[in-house]
């Protein structure tokens, strides 16, 4: 089977590089890649060119629309039978098209995903994220990157899809956030399986410093309910864990000042402990334990005020999700 990589981006030049360099690396080189230039301010042209006569690859640009509808607009050109999506900013290894196709053969599917994870040349700050983005304490545990055939949420970052089931179910939708688990919870209800390919994991760069990674998981944590209204039969009660966590926290805090006790956040110790020589025993690192505990604590924290806002919003206020976050849409 051939393959069609789609990379949507917007801006960011030298990821874009770092990704095409790592896909002409490649050991199976019977793919095409599809890069759609989502109204970036930056000039890509340069970049493309360097790889025009390694890679076959086609440039596309158009206005921005965000993400989701950009893949689809790349999905139009494809002329393969498999759709596979990467963000702009991830590398992969030399066999991560040598191993899909070979997922492909032995594991039946519509669709699937791969897990990311931190290179040993990413900075402190970028493994400490990774680790809280894949923690088995944080909504990273959440998401899982289990082995699960099916009921397995392939993420945009490291997700295919065969081309004629893509188009069935009409693609992403036109969430700008939260778009690929809208799509996987739309192939379960057509009838579409998902899979985890366990060997095609990506070098996934995220977020450089703590500013910007708490105001990203904010917006997901701010997707998470508009997912829940449009999904109903996927609602899980873990999708709540992190607003359950911020609360709990603000009412160790009062229990502390008001009471006097300590109880509450004593239980917020043991488990800044357990995150603690969790990431230790995940990096081997003792450079980033103290880092990661950091940012699962934003994470958590965002992503809970990002869940508890647009709960309220949508449930008690009976906003409409594009009134309530428009820049979502």
């Amino acid at each position: 089977m051939n393959i069609s990589v789609i990379i949507a981006i917007f801006n960011r030049e030298d990821e874009l590089f770092e990704l095409l360099q790592s896909l002409s690396l490649q050991t199976d080189k019977d793919f095409e890649i599809i890069v759609v230039d989502d109204g970036s301010q930056i000039d890509l042209h340069p970049t493309i060119e360097i790889f025009k006569g390694i890679l076959q690859i086609k440039y596309l640009r158009k206005s921005n629309s965000g993400p989701g509808l950009s893949r689809n607009y790349g999905a139009k050109f494809a002329e393969n039978d498999w759709l596979v999506f990467v963000d702009s900013d991830v590398i992969v290894e030399k066999n991560y098209i040598e191993n899909i196709k070979k997922n492909i053969l032995e594991i039946p599917c519509d669709a699937f995903g791969g897990a990311d994870k931190a290179h040993k040349n990413f900075d402190i700050i970028q493994k400490a994220i990774s680790y809280s983005m894949t923690s088995v304490f944080t909504t990273g545990g959440i998401r899982g990157n289990k082995k699960a055939v099916t009921k397995f949420q392939p993420r945009s970052f490291n997700m295919g899809v065969k081309k004629s089931v893509f188009e069935k179910v009409g693609g992403f939708g036109n969430m700008r956030i939260g778009e690929d688990p809208d799509l996987s919870m739309t192939l379960w209800e057509n009838g579409f399986t998902t899979a985890f390919f366990s060997d095609i994991s990506v070098y996934h760069k995220r977020r450089i410093d703590f500013g910007k990674f708490s105001k990203q998981v904010y917006q997901f944590g701010c997707a998470r309910p508009i997912l829940n209204q449009r999904h109903p039969n996927y609602v899980k009660i873990s999708f709540a864990f992190p607003s359950l966590f911020l609360i709990g926290f603000a009412v160790g805090v009062l229990e502390y000042f008001l009471f006097h006790r300590g109880f509450v956040l004593s239980l917020f110790g043991v488990y800044t402990l357990l995150v603690f020589f969790h990431a230790l025993f995940k990096t081997k690192d003792f450079s980033i334990p103290a880092i990661a505990t950091v940012a699962t604590y934003i994470q958590m924290f965002s992503y809970g005020f990002g869940f508890l806002k647009s709960w309220i919003l949508l449930n008690i206020f009976r906003m409409k999700p594009e009134d309530a976050f428009p820049k979502h849409f």
